[in-house]
């Protein structure tokens, strides 16, 4: 390899990773200077921002340092000394105990510049402490499932939770959380828990449900609801209590319905907000905490399971700089990420962007964000008033939902901005029917609308676990394969259920019907065309519906026929 020439100020792993040709010059410089502003390890900066691979800034780094390299994936982590080293530690300094013999301890790091850490180690544990380098990417994967194995369990809370005074647990007062050890106190760390057992299950809301002789709670994960814990039936308004505390909410007010917010910081990057909502129940208070984790409208487009040719209408209609852009779908269909993605794309310095949403999901820096609130007087269409004389380049309106609110969006596509909203309907088609059932003119429909984007989430099959399974040919046939497909091979897949997943599934993936409108369709809809005729017409130009989008993913192993079953129909 030939010799590189580095800068003077270049030193130690970036200038070794400038002569191996991983980075270059003012990569290197620009990556030392931004992971020194965000308080990270170089290499975790480089690994989680540059997107660079993790193996070979490993190699490197244990080369350049003189520090013996590990593959984390030959460490049976059930015998690692975990229990020698607080959490805390682990996270601040970006470490992992791997191995202990007699009084040395062995540490994995991805950067052996934070080397000098290991003295604070040291004095911690009272052990002699030496490094391995590990892969970033590996190391923090097992850095988190570490934490969570150091954590209290569910039953040894439930327990702890048990042997609490429960005759007196409905009175509670505010001052409870002042005047008692407040990260001690059994009913918090149990809610804590909770809240980080569902972010590290990726679960979409926790439902709180007290009823007359028990108390449930349940996580949303992969869009099904699953029970998690049966804490006693009389800390249910302790429970209450503590998450109304938490959310700034009304402790004494339980006749009607309270909305509110909690931001949870996991680490120095990353935090989770909780939307939370309050309902009075028979039994007392049900409360729903949805989980909003702004780190979904950054996972780029290709993550969100469209085909190839649907990315490209999708991008296509981004850049154009007018016209509306509508997503469909039943609640929990993934349309605001959906939405937000496309608006992670276009936020760039140059571009005014204002959203109006009830409420905002996502909060997005440079992106005007107001959330509606219809009982002083802000509704959709107020705010898309208000937004019609602040220079907008693009507009977000959360969902239209009447006459005004659609009339206006309209006039702003038609009049040089970028419209993106949500409707309530079963496909692209008839979302072009429902405007007209609101009372848009046809031929305003089709001059404003660009693209209509219908979808569905639909649970991935386990990798580690799924298995062939076996169906007749009449079978497939009646699920909707073509006997070309049948004849060329299709092979389907079904769940099993391992320990790295939930009933054989992991993860979500969209299912999508992208509907760009074409001079043809346009002219159908000024004739007064219908849903059917449209989907007829659609059908003609190439575009797949939901249920062919879903067969495609089911052939190529992503899904299974049950689940595609579950969340479309024929």
């Amino acid at each position: 390899m030939a010799t590189t020439t580095v800068r003077i100020n270049l030193t130690g792993l970036p200038r070794r990773l400038v002569a191996d040709g991983i980075l270059n010059e003012a990569q290197a410089l620009d990556a030392q200077r931004d992971a020194l502003q965000e308080k990270l390890p170089l290499v975790s900066y480089l690994v989680r921002n540059l997107k660079l691979n993790a193996r070979a800034i490993a190699f490197a780094a244990s080369d350049e340092f003189g520090v013996p390299l590990l593959d984390l994936d030959a460490v049976d982590m059930r015998h690692a000394p975990l229990k020698e080293m607080e959490a805390q530690l682990m996270e601040n300094f970006h470490v992992l105990p791997l191995y202990r013999r007699g009084r040395r301890i062995f540490m994995g790091v991805s950067d052996p510049a934070t080397l000098p850490a290991l003295d604070q180690i040291r004095f911690n544990t009272g052990l002699t402490v030496d490094a391995v380098v590990v892969e970033e990417d590996k190391l923090v994967r097992a850095i988190e499932k570490a934490i969570r194995s150091l954590g209290t369990s569910i039953g040894d809370l439930d327990e702890e939770i048990n042997s609490l005074d429960t005759e007196s647990a409905n009175e509670y007062s505010p001052d409870d959380d002042e005047n008692a050890d407040v990260e001690d106190a059994p009913v918090v760390r149990f809610v804590n828990k909770i809240m980080l057992d569902a972010i590290n299950r990726n679960a979409s809301d926790i439902h709180f449900e007290p009823y007359e002789k028990f108390y449930r709670i349940r996580l949303r994960q992969d869009g099904m609801l699953q029970e998690i814990a049966q804490p006693p039936v009389n800390l249910a308004m302790k429970i209450a209590a503590r998450l109304k505390v938490m959310s700034r909410l009304d402790i004494s007010e339980r006749r009607i319905p309270q909305d509110g917010r909690i931001k949870l910081k996991l680490s120095k990057s990353r935090s989770i907000d909780f939307r939370v909502n309050t309902c009075p129940t028979l039994w007392g208070e049900k409360i729903v905490m949805r989980i909003l984790d702004p780190s979904s409208a950054k996972l780029g487009i290709d993550a969100l399971g469209y085909e190839d040719f649907q990315k490209e209408h999708y991008l296509r209609a981004l850049a154009r700089p007018y016209g509306m852009i509508l997503v469909t779908g039943p609640t929990g269909s993934g349309k605001t990420v959906s939405l937000y993605t496309g608006v992670n794309i276009l936020n760039t310095k140059d571009r005014n962007i204002c959203t109006a949403e009830d409420p905002v999901e996502i909060q997005l820096p440079g992106v005007n964000q107001v959330n509606v609130h219809p009982k002083v007087g802000l509704t959709f269409a107020s705010a898309l008033r208000a937004f019609l004389r602040q220079d907008p380049d693009v507009i977000l309106v959360g969902e239209i939902r009447d006459l005004e609110t659609a009339e206006i969006a309209v006039k702003a596509a038609q009049t040089g901005h970028l419209v993106l909203s949500t409707l309530h309907t079963n496909d692209a088609p008839k979302t072009l029917s429902r405007l007209a059932d609101i009372g848009v003119p046809p031929y305003s429909i089709a001059t404003a609308v660009n693209l209509i984007i219908a979808q569905r989430l639909a649970r991935k099959l386990c990798e580690a676990c799924k298995r062939k399974a076996k169906i007749p040919k009449e079978a497939l046939l009646k699920e909707g394969f073509s006997e070309q497909e049948i004849k060329d091979g299709v092979e389907i897949y079904e769940p099993v259920g391992c320990d790295q997943c939930a009933e054989g599934y992991k993860g979500r993936t969209g299912i999508y019907q992208v509907l760009p409108v074409t001079e043809s369709i346009s002219r159908l809809i000024m004739q007064g065309g219908g849903a059917i005729q449209i989907a007829d017409q659609a059908l003609k130009e190439g575009v797949w519906d939901l249920r062919k989008s879903g067969l495609h993913k089911v052939r190529n192993g992503v899904t299974s026929l049950v689940e595609l079953n579950r969340v479309t129909t024929e």
